[in-house]
Parts: structure tokens; C-alpha cells; sequence
């Protein structure tokens, strides 16, 4: 073979090397064989080799990296999914969400839920009055809320499993936190901020899944799984109650934090986004404000929100401070209180789905709420405590179970129910703010007479009634239909 051979030889083994490796990365990152010139590929021997030994390592690099990237997002995020078709409304997966979201529910509104416990035991060691003490309770509410709007849209754009990790860290962090702390400023940032962010950021999105598996069965199925609720409100105070004597409160904190730990990471590896992301879209979904019945079934949830966890709050402190229970009975009152609750969010998901639809069945749930909030200015004895606890239970839970059932009722595009459900959470969670704190002023000015208090707490469900029936009125008017 002839040396004009050979170099033609070797330059063609050079170029080919260099066209599959451009070839096979990415277009963002190295120019494809097209774009050269001719004059580049008859360059000298000696720069064409210089060339093949450097460029591609670099180019594998970038492509390597490149590749590790789309994998992770391909796993983390719904970005690779295509549109799936109408819910399944059933079968084993659509059931393990609604068991996984049960468990997200346990953990974050069935600790919240439990805040009575605390409120009681930090007002008898902290030397705090019992609206400061309220604040922790509130803020942690607030910000599960509150973030509703944000961790809602980020599971519409499709990085579910992300945010749940980000909400799991959160939490525990708070949880684990709240065991070290002995002062009321430690207790309200890591048992009220940070535990309120971790349950915010996986609440919601968690909601919004699990609607997107169901059409007919919706409403019981997040009834279901908000008995969640129920069952955390009532075990997580009924776990204090026993460990506290016996272990102190850091570890009882602790116990608490590694049965957290355990539910979140089974909820985390079993719970599936089934839709692509919503390509575009506003943080807010402006045109909801446009709908009046969207408005006033929203704001008259607010006010029925604050009465609701002022009574949730303080009815432990109630019995012990005007009816003579220990703090151990005190405690039983909250673990009645919610864990009656467990058939009530399962019946009125039913009715709901099969009989009246969400917001008839809202309706008269939220008036037989609103009387029994005046109903309390009567409890004068233990027995009738217990009967006034037992009863308030019920619509408690059935209030809480359909307010989401509610929203993904209202909410005609699917795709938007994750931001719609956000802002009516983000609505509430101004009124979980304020309720508590407004009630423990007024037992303050009352030199410690729940009068006041309880006859705000009634009125304010009262107006929440009102407006969410005009919602039901202006929507549907007067006719017997199932909304």
C-alpha cells in the first residue's frame, strides 16, 4: 500500500470515528457532521488526530452526564408519561393510592389533629397562656395550608415525587426537633413551622393524586382516605397519653417521628402520578375567582374552618379547667373526638357519590355542625362532655372529608384540580390562623369564661353556612339535582 494510501486510509477512519460519536450525542452539545466544512476535513493528518483523541472524551463526558440527567428525570418527574385516558375508578392500583394516600393523611392531619394533646401539656409546663400556646397549633395548620397553592401546582407540572421527598424531610426534621426542644420559641418553629411545611408540601399533592384514579367513586374513596384524619387524631394523643408518664415527652416525641418515618417512606415508593404534567399554566388559576359559587363555598369554608379548630384546640383545656378532668381524661376527649369520626367521613363520602352529590351533602353537615357549636354553651358536666365530644365528632369528620371532595367536584378540567384544591386550602389556612388564637383572646377577656368564645365560634359557623347554601342557590337554584 502506497503512503497517499495509507493517509487516506487512516483520514477516513478518523472522520468516521468523529461522525458516530457526534452522531450519538446530543444535538445542544456537539455540532453534527453537516455543519463542518470541507475545508475541516482536509485539514493536516497530524490536527484531524489531535482532534479525534480530544474531542470525543469531552463529548462522551457531556453525553454521559446528559444521559444520568434524563434518566433521574425520567424517574422523578411525569415529564416521559402520555396522556393515560379517562381514571380507572377502581382496581387494585387505584385502591393502593387511596391506602397510600391514607397513610400521608394519618401522618400529617392526624398529627395536626392531635395538637390538643399538646396544647394542654405545654399550658401546664411552659407557664405560657393558653392563646400563646395556641399559636404553635395554628401556624403549623396555617402552613399546611398555605402551601396547598404551591405543592398543588407542582404536581400538575409533574414532580410529584420530588415534592414528596422534600415534604418527608421536612416533617421528620420538625418531629425530631420538637423532641430536643424544651422552650416555647424551639416548640413553635420545629413543632409549628417545620412540621407545617413537611405535612403542607405532601398533603395536597398527595389529594390531587389520588382524585386523578377515580371519577364515580371519588368521593368515597377520599373519604376513605381522610379517615386518616380521624384514625391519627385519635391514636397519635392515645400514644401520648401512655408513653408520657413513662418515658418523658422527648421520647415519646421520637416514637412518634419513626411511625411517621415508616408510613411516609411505604406511602413514597408506592404512590404513582398517573397524568403528564400541565404544560403551562399560572401558579393560580385566576378564572376560579370568577365563579361566584367557587368564592363563596371557599370563604364560607374560612369561617366554618376557624370555629372548627378553636373547638378542636381547647376542648381538652375545657374540661380541665371548667369541668375538673385530669390531664389523662382530658386526653380521651380528643381521642373521642376523632376516632368517632372514622364512619362519619365513610357515610358521607357514600352519600355523597351515590345519593346528593359533594356539596348537598355539604350542606346540611355544615348546619348540623353549626348548631352544635352552640350546643357547647350548655355542656356544664363530664357526662355531658363526653356526649357534646362524641356528637361534635361526627360532623367534624364528615366536614373534613368532603371539603377536597368538594373542590374536585367543582373543578371541570382535571388537570387544574391539583391548583384549584391548593388555593381553597390556601384559603383556609388564614382562617386556621386566626380561629384559635381569636378564641383564646376571648377566654382571656372573659377572665376565663369560655362564654364569649364559644358564642364566636358559633356565630362564625353560622356565617359559613350561610354562604356556603347561597353558593348551592346561586349555582343550581332551588331544583332537586345532585351537585
Amino acid at each position: 500500500m502506497s503512503q497517499l494510501d495509507e493517509k487516506k486510509t487512516m483520514r477516513d477512519i478518523v472522520y468516521e470515528e468523529t461522525e458516530k460519536s457526534s452522531a450519538s450525542s446530543s444535538p445542544d452539545l456537539t455540532p453534527t457532521p453537516s455543519s463542518w466544512s470541507e475545508k475541516s476535513i482536509r485539514e493536516p493528518l497530524e490536527e484531524e488526530i489531535f482532534e479525534s483523541n480530544t474531542r470525543p472524551q469531552s463529548t462522551d463526558l457531556e453525553r454521559t452526564a446528559t444521559n444520568v440527567l434524563n434518566r433521574i428525570a425520567s424517574r422523578v418527574t411525569t415529564h416521559s408519561l402520555k396522556e393515560p385516558g379517562p381514571p380507572p375508578d377502581g382496581g387494585f392500583e387505584a385502591w393502593l393510592q387511596c391506602a397510600m394516600a391514607w397513610l400521608v393523611v394519618f401522618n400529617t392531619w392526624g398529627f395536626c389533629n392531635s395538637f390538643g394533646t399538646f396544647q394542654t401539656y405545654y399550658t401546664q409546663n411552659l407557664g405560657e397562656t393558653p392563646a400563646t400556646i395556641s399559636w404553635i397549633g395554628s401556624i403549623q395548620v396555617w402552613v399546611l395550608f398555605f402551601l396547598g397553592t404551591f405543592a398543588g401546582r407542582a404536581m400538575d407540572a409533574g414532580y410529584f415525587v420530588p415534592t414528596f421527598a422534600v415534604g418527608t424531610v421536612f416533617q421528620l426534621v420538625g418531629i425530631f426537633m420538637t423532641s430536643l426542644s424544651t422552650k416555647y420559641w424551639q416548640l413553635f418553629l420545629a413543632q409549628g413551622v417545620c412540621t407545617g411545611i413537611g405535612s403542607g408540601i405532601l398533603f395536597t399533592p398527595s389529594m390531587a393524586l389520588l382524585s386523578t384514579y377515580f371519577s364515580s367513586h371519588k368521593g368515597l374513596a377520599v373519604a376513605l382516605a381522610t379517615t386518616g384524619n380521624s384514625a391519627g387524631g385519635a391514636l397519635y394523643p392515645l400514644i401520648a397519653r401512655q408513653l408520657l408518664p413513662q418515658i418523658g415527652f422527648g421520647w415519646t416525641i421520637r416514637v412518634l417521628g419513626l411511625i411517621n418515618l415508616v408510613f411516609l417512606c411505604t406511602a413514597g415508593l408506592a404512590m404513582k402520578p398517573r397524568l403528564p404534567p400541565r404544560k403551562s399554566g399560572p401558579l393560580i388559576d385566576y378564572s376560579a375567582f370568577k365563579e361566584l359559587d367557587y368564592m363563596l363555598v371557599s370563604i364560607g369554608l374560612c369561617f366554618h374552618m376557624s370555629s372548627l379548630y378553636f373547638t378542636n384546640w381547647y376542648i381538652a383545656s375545657y374540661g380541665r379547667d371548667m369541668l375538673g378532668f385530669s390531664y389523662s381524661n382530658s386526653v380521651i376527649l380528643l381521642i373521642i373526638l376523632n376516632g368517632v369520626g372514622i364512619p362519619a367521613r365513610v357515610l358521607a363520602g357514600h352519600v355523597a357519590d351515590r345519593y346528593l352529590g359533594a356539596l348537598n351533602t355539604l350542606v346540611p353537615v355544615l348546619l348540623y355542625v353549626n348548631i352544635l357549636a352552640f350546643c357547647w354553651m350548655g355542656v356544664s358536666s363530664q357526662t355531658s362532655l363526653y356526649v357534646f365530644v362524641s356528637f361534635y365528632g361526627l360532623g367534624l369528620a364528615a366536614f373534613q372529608s368532603l371539603i377536597p371532595t368538594t373542590v374536585a367536584r367543582m373543578t371541570k378540567d382535571i388537570s387544574k384540580v391539583g391548583t384549584r384544591m391548593g388555593m381553597v386550602f390556601t384559603f383556609l389556612s388564614f382562617a386556621s390562623l386566626v380561629g384559635p388564637p381569636i378564641g383564646g383572646a376571648l377566654l382571656s377577656a372573659g377572665g376565663g369564661s369560655y362564654i364569649y368564645a364559644q358564642a364566636w365560634s358559633g356565630t362564625s359557623a353560622a356565617v359559613g353556612t350561610a354562604l356556603v347554601v347561597a353558593a348551592r342557590i346561586y349555582a343550581f337554584g332551588w331544583a332537586k339535582v345532585k351537585c
